[in-house]
């Protein structure tokens, strides 16, 4: 087959016989492909970028042997001159144990927002020997999702430091979608398609994963040919850097969505065009989809997957998922289980040890059509073991408990967390907590694993440790003591009021308990203004002003260290958030009751005040900007008109969502200069129009108001303004006169 690509790898192949003391003989060929020399210098090499010379003061080895069931475990002990000797059985679980070292000999602490590494000097002596170990055998990471949310921008800096993260936090089984359009592109040629029907299939970068999904076709695209070059190229150091650390890259494989020339060469193909998906037309959605039993199903799986094993090696793990947020054809379970049946003979015909593995998203998205005769019939298409079923939103609503372990299928237990990479404080803490280990316990259990699956990262970094670190626990922590040290250890302080402060945090705001809870930040001040916004919240509103009063005064000696100061501006935020809804309340009643002075009062606040200050304070954090977002994708376009279509796809992705605000403000973020150009505009033109309505005596009507405000939200999407990169303005300063405005005011409203 033709591939023009200008990179290529040799094929990577790994061949291991069976182990008995797998719980799942089926998944016992799962194995790192790099030795146990290879995987040692993955973690030496990750220490010196964390470390720096510091580095040298760990020994650092793997040996494969410490491990006879597949778990993987560290052991750590000290040695002469004062160093610290560290062996495991992957270069995942060395780094793991060095890490959990770190935290709690040392007090450090690695994150999205910031690290802090004010490591003791000598090192702390360990008495004896430090057996660290976990009872899962996989720890999984990302969702589909996080691959458009979070990472579409990112050059390998940045995806070194992620990988590094992922190793110090233990995990061993991350998603690997990067660079697959360019594969996909060499086999739609093949079969003869032409370019202008493959461009009107893809959409744009900031789209893709949702047009992997099936779900979203030729929005913000097309794709240019640098981008498929620039993404295999990182798609090769990715894969390379993750299986030096033993890792097992998940790669994708095919779901049978096809471009719509597909029908124009093969006429005969059983091809059904599907209901259109979300608030999408078939312009944009509407998508063609080959029947699994169709010869022609097994034709493309196959060439596809060859193709990527080709280029990209194999670990012997594939994610495809074939009815993601869309309703099968029938409900016959004997179709059912032959589509799970052909899509699974697809992966073998290439790959005689695949695994698939399935989102179970669509177990709990679709409970009207998804009962136990159609799960059952669906997931026993696959010979038992060989398949892994990701229960995603196992913390709020898991499956694993309605389908009796997913009828003997092994799962991964995982937490979704966070839709759209939404900003917002959240968590479900005493699910995370227990939840692990009842499924462990529960009957007949089919756990193999734990796992985080948020759409969007970068956000909530504590709650993403605590639960990488259940990984490796054996019983739930003492929540507020666990919570006590993360304090101590993300800002190198033992101040009682950052304690005191995260015991507040973790005890109301980071635990909803609220039934199936979706975080997907509900507040008004990032949703299209109307007079019918809920602000109710899940926690005492008491507890985050008082977190917020002792982070404040605790701030001054601690601004230096870039943990704190995000920690500071995002409660701050928060806050900020949450008087929001009072003004929106205010600015609602006033109108309803036709109380003008009222109603400029609360309005004016909000507008020429509050939004202001909260613009203010998000443009002083490096880790709060639009400007950063939309650099970064600037950065990957080779023109300008490279760069404008970029530019579109990572301003609609966060506000508009689609050409009409068709899924608006399902990713949205607080960021500077987000807030001044696209949220405050929205709420300056819906106050103005509140009092244009009492003024004149007319009543609002909601659907002018929204075109209106559409052309506000257009307007910032083609803006072409340049956003600051760089943090402007001190944070102290901010926030302190934002507390001293706010804070009172705070507390007078609980009254």
């Amino acid at each position: 087959m033709r591939f023009k690509c200008i990179y290529s790898i040799v094929l990577l192949a790994v061949v291991s016989n069976l182990s008995a003391h797998c719980e799942f003989q089926t998944l016992a060929h799962l194995k790192p492909q790099a030795n146990d020399k290879t995987q040692g210098r993955a973690v030496v090499e990750l220490l010196r970028r964390l470390l720096g010379n510091r580095s040298r003061e760990f020994i650092v080895s793997v040996n494969r042997t410490l491990s006879n069931d597949n778990l993987e475990v560290c052991e750590l002990r000290s040695a002469k001159n004062n160093k610290i000797i560290a062996t495991g059985s992957t270069g995942v679980a060395v780094a793991s144990g060095i890490y959990n070292y770190l935290k709690y000999f040392c007090n450090c602490h690695v994150s999205w927002s910031g690290n802090q590494l004010n490591i003791p000097r000598p090192l702390p002596q360990l008495t004896g020997v430090l057996r660290i170990s976990t009872q899962h055998r996989f720890r999984y990471y990302q969702n589909v999702c996080t691959q458009s949310y979070s990472t579409v921008w990112w050059d390998w800096p940045r995806w070194q430091r992620e990988i590094d993260w992922m190793a110090l936090n233990g995990i061993n089984l991350p998603l690997a979608f990067t660079g697959q359009e360019a594969l996909w592109q060499e086999v739609y040629l093949s079969l003869g398609l032409n370019q202008t029907e493959i461009d009107h299939f893809f959409t744009g970068p900031a789209f893709l994963a949702w047009n992997r999904m099936g779900n979203l076709f030729q929005w913000g695209g097309p794709l240019p040919q640098s981008w498929h070059v620039k993404q295999l190229y990182l798609q090769f150091k990715i894969l390379d850097r993750m299986r030096s650390f033993g890792m097992l890259p998940v790669l994708p494989a095919f779901s049978g969505i096809v471009p719509q020339g597909i029908v124009r060469l093969f006429p005969k193909a059983n091809v059904t065009k599907l209901a259109p998906w979300s608030h999408f037309n078939c312009s944009y959605s509407c998508a063609y989809t080959l029947d699994p039993r169709d010869p022609l199903f097994h034709w493309i799986g196959s060439l596809f997957l060859s193709q990527l094993v080709k280029q990209f090696g194999t670990d012997h793990i594939y994610n495809t998922d074939t009815f993601n947020e869309m309703t099968p054809t029938s409900s016959d379970p004997t179709y059912l289980s032959a589509v799970s049946r052909a899509v699974f003979d697809t992966m073998t015909s290439v790959d005689p040890q695949a695994i698939w593995l399935m989102q179970g998203w669509l177990f709990v998205f679709d409970t009207a059509f998804w009962k136990p005769a159609q799960i059952q019939a669906l997931l026993h298409g696959v010979p038992i073991g060989r398949m892994i079923v990701l229960d995603l939103f196992a913390e709020s609503t898991p499956a694993f408990s309605l389908t009796k372990s997913f009828y003997g299928q092994p799962f991964i237990w995982c937490m979704l967390h966070n839709f759209g990479g939404n900003s917002g404080l959240f968590g479900t803490v005493e699910s995370i907590n227990s939840g692990p280990f009842d499924a462990l316990a529960f009957p007949n259990s089919t756990l193999v694993g734990l796992g985080l699956a948020p759409e969007g990262i970068e956000q909530n970094p504590v709650v993403y440790e605590l639960m990488s670190e259940l990984a490796w626990r054996k019983e739930p922590v003492n929540l507020a003591k666990w919570v006590s040290l993360y304090a101590v250890r993300r800002y190198g302080s033992t101040h009682e009021n950052l304690t005191a402060a995260w015991r507040l945090l973790f005890g109301s705001i980071y635990n909803c308990t609220v039934p199936h809870y979706k975080n997907h930040n509900h507040s008004p001040l990032v949703h299209r203004p109307s007079l019918h916004k809920t602000t109710e919240v899940w926690y005492q509103r008491a507890d985050l002003y008082e977190a917020w009063r002792l982070l404040y005064q605790s701030a001054w000696p601690l601004m230096a260290q870039e943990t704190f100061r995000y920690d500071l501006v995002d409660v701050t935020r928060e806050v900020l958030q949450l008087l929001t809804n009072d003004y929106y309340s205010e600015i609602r009643d006033a109108f309803q009751a036709q109380k003008l002075p009222e109603l400029l009062t609360a309005g004016g606040v909000l507008v020429y005040d509050l939004l202001p200050e909260l613009e203010r304070l998000l443009s002083s954090d490096s880790h709060f900007l639009l400007g950063t977002w939309l650099e970064q994708a600037h950065s990957l376009a080779l023109d300008e008109a490279e760069a404008r279509l970029y530019d579109m796809n990572a301003r609609n992705q966060i506000t508009l969502w689609g050409p009409e605000g068709n899924i608006l403000d399902y990713a949205s973020k607080e960021w500077g200069g987000l807030m001044e150009d696209y949220y405050s505009q929205r709420w300056s033109l819906f106050v103005n129009t509140l009092v244009e309505c009492l003024e004149r005596g007319r009543p609002f009507k909601q659907d002018a108001f929204n075109q209106a405000v559409f052309q506000v939200e257009k307007g910032f999407v083609f803006n072409k303004r340049k956003y600051p990169s760089k943090p402007q303005g001190d944070t102290y300063d901010i926030v302190s006169r934002i507390f001293l405005k706010y804070y009172p005011q705070a507390l007078e409203r609980l009254k």
